[in-house]
């Protein structure tokens, strides 16, 4: 399955800008680099402490060869009162993910009561929801659209994993199969653990089977196991996602997208979902850093192992350092050289890896618990337009 990972990273939220403001200009160096199929951004500021970012492009194609993929996208930019950071994992086309990275955190400053002028911004898990729903309604109406002209839009969709760090309080939410996982100092060991905050969205765990057939009861066929690997229909390991409008609206479910994503029978309700699992939680000194990240780095390494490496290297550089962690691990698993892996061409890397974001937020406790910054504004953009060959 192709996929396309965009990220975008904004701090800190969420003065509207002024229509004609060009805040790529504001707050420093906000460029980053490109090394062959890398691109990164060892370190900045954002509101709440330090940040580095990285992406690696393993895909090349899409499916009808018609168009080499976007590069993953990254971005950030800064307000008053706070941090967001969005990563988007695409499936089938970079459709969905583009969609996301220009529409989500519009809808964030828009949405009726996110107006963050009260205590806490505005911001709640309602807000977030109402976000999440709104963009998918929006994608899924550029689907319709354009239905006649190009159907194979309704099959491209995007997982998105969003965390929001405002006034102390830290909100996560995800559809799809993206992690974030904080570093927290266990005091009495003296280590720093990992704590998953997110919730995934695969068939592969058995708990997210068992809510498909909760949904579905009259459908023996939600979940089937295919080539060793659990798919929502046969089709798709998430459950949850923005787009996929074939698995959401039967009117999709038809000629002219192509066979081998139509249904034999007809559904009456959504089978996948758009609504994320949200968590909302108070933000302590000991905790230490976030790592937001597409599965491409969870395939390779766990939670844990992530957390070992940001708190005990540097804190320039850590997102590259963890993508080339990941890349180290999925050469030995093939018991090839890493030097060997990276002369792989963008496509045929895809058999050997997924496509890796990666977001590191460090948190400074005396920078979380203010409820306003007068810093500079600063936006962030990267990855896109990464070379097809090194």
């Amino acid at each position: 399955m192709v996929s396309t990972t965009l990220m975008k990273l904004v701090a800190p939220c969420w003065k509207p800008s002024v229509e004609g403001e060009n805040s790529n200009n504001r707050g420093g160096d906000v460029s980053g680099r490109l090394d062959g199929l890398l691109w990164y951004k060892d370190s900045g500021h954002h509101v709440n402490g330090d940040f580095s970012m990285a992406v690696i492009q393993a895909n090349n194609l899409l499916e009808d060869h018609s168009q080499l993929e976007s590069g993953p996208l990254s971005s950030l930019e800064s307000g008053p009162h706070g941090t967001f950071v969005g990563i988007y994992d695409g499936h089938g086309g970079p459709e969905a993910s583009r969609f996301l990275n220009e529409h989500l955190f519009n809808n964030f400053k828009t949405i009726h009561g996110a107006e963050f002028t009260s205590e806490n911004q505005g911001m709640s898990a309602d807000v977030i929801t109402k976000a999440f729903l709104a963009t998918e309604e929006e994608f899924l109406s550029l689907v319709k659209k354009q239905w006649i002209i190009k159907p194979l839009l309704a099959s491209v969709g995007s997982c998105c994993l969003v965390g929001v760090v405002c006034s102390g309080l830290l909100y996560i939410a995800n559809a799809g199969d993206s992690r974030v996982v904080l570093g927290r100092l266990e005091k009495t060991v003296k280590q720093v653990k990992a704590v998953q905050l997110s919730i995934e969205h695969n068939a592969s765990i058995e708990s997210v089977r068992e809510e498909l057939r909760s949904l579905h009861p009259d459908d023996p066929q939600i979940v089937v196991l295919k080539h060793k690997v659990w798919r929502v229909k046969g089709l798709i390991q998430v459950s949850r996602s923005i787009g996929d409008a074939y698995l959401k609206r039967q009117e999709f479910n038809k000629e002219p997208l192509l066979a081998k994503f139509r249904l034999s029978e007809p559904f009456h309700k959504p089978i996948l979902k758009a609504e994320p699992t949200i968590l909302v939680q108070k933000l302590y000194p000991e905790d230490q850093f976030l790592i937001f990240a597409s599965d491409g780095l969870w395939e390779q390494l766990s939670s844990q192992e992530a957390v070992d490496i940001v708190q005990n290297y540097p804190r320039n550089g850590i997102a590259r350092k963890l993508v080339k962690a990941a890349l180290h691990e999925a050469a030995k698993k093939r018991e090839m050289r890493y030097s060997d892996l990276k002369k792989i061409d963008r496509g045929v890397r895809r058999h050997f890896h997924d496509d890796i974001t990666v977001v590191v937020l460090f948190l400074d406790s005396h920078l979380v618990s203010r409820s306003y910054w007068h810093g500079p504004l600063l936006s962030v953009k990267g990855g896109g337009g990464v070379p097809a060959s090194t």
